[in-house]
């Protein structure tokens, strides 16, 4: 099935200025939210602390229940709706972990007891992380995201060529740095899920990558001609059907997820988004411009591809 042509000529090349452009602002965007907001926030996976989640039988709001933990010297860190829009469940994350987690819990049920009545809320889980546990999931889920970029990056070296590999590394850092500042600009936590969809887009972004890098390579032997520019793209046009049908079916997947998942996979879904997009982008106009650029530098037929 083919949407569009191979015989294409869009001038992907000639946009390479603009695109550049667009990712710094992107990347600058995410990095002064960051920033401002004093990092990344992290869930209780990776920040350590107690959680609750509770469905109410009735309309409460999140101040109704801070309000309720203050009275007895409890500070949420956040309380957030949890599932679909209009349900009234609720994550209560408590920023300090305890000894005795069934007993803080009843603590808790009490309070709420009180505040709303007996039957008027489930408290569906209760989950606590210490702060040492969540330090080294911490360290380990950033050690996980670097390990897979430099695999890709020894992978596209001895498949490729090393110019190849750079371009999709960089393109995994821009993806990456990317969905970071839209979870940032959006207040959304980090956890293991969110990693899970890190390491997810990784692996989306460089097979996108491949597949450009595959039909570039193709191209060299027969376009000898060509400058290495024009061979990137022909290249990308004659891939361009393939990468919209693939990016589509994606995209389609995970956005029903998005709506539909709940509030289990809602994050996750968000992370795939951002993902998805920047990864079919990044395939074009940061992968390739590297390659261009190494072309220029240290190709030793200069006069002939620039």
């Amino acid at each position: 099935m083919e949407l569009i042509k191979p015989n294409t000529k869009i001038d992907f090349v000639g946009k390479i200025k603009y695109a550049l452009i667009l990712s710094w602002v992107l990347i600058g965007i995410g990095l002064v939210s960051m920033m401002v907001k004093g990092g990344l926030r992290y869930g209780i996976d990776f920040q350590g602390g107690t959680l609750f989640q509770i469905k109410f039988a009735k309309q409460v709001t999140a101040g109704d229940i801070r309000q309720a933990l203050k009275e007895i010297s409890i500070e949420a860190g956040s309380v957030q709706n949890f599932g679909s829009e209009g349900e009234n469940e609720y994550l209560i994350n408590i920023e300090k972990t305890v000894p005795d987690l069934e007993q803080f819990s009843e603590t808790v049920r009490e309070q709420l007891v009180k505040k709303f009545g007996k039957d008027s809320f489930e408290m569906r889980r209760t989950e606590i992380v210490g702060p040492k546990v969540g330090k080294d999931l911490r360290q380990r889920a950033l050690l996980a995201v670097v390990l897979s970029c430099v695999g890709m990056l020894i992978y596209m070296w001895f498949r490729f060529e090393f110019r190849f590999g750079l371009g999709a590394v960089l393109g995994l850092v821009h993806d990456v740095l990317i969905t970071l500042g839209a979870l940032s600009l959006t207040n959304t936590p980090i956890d293991l899920p969110v990693v899970a969809a890190l390491l997810t887009i990784v692996g989306y972004s460089v097979n996108d990558t491949i597949i450009v890098c595959d039909r570039i390579r193709e191209n060299m032997p027969k376009m000898t001609k060509e400058k290495f520019g024009n061979i990137i793209n022909i290249s990308i046009n004659q891939t361009l059907s393939r990468t919209i049908l693939t990016v589509g079916t994606v995209f389609m997947a995970t956005f029903v997820l998005y709506l539909f998942g709940g509030g289990v996979i809602h994050d996750f879904a968000f992370a795939m988004l951002v993902g998805t997009i920047t990864g079919t982008y990044s395939s074009i106009y940061v992968a390739c411009p590297v390659a261009i650029f190494w072309e220029k530098i240290f190709s030793p037929q200069k006069g002939r591809r620039r």
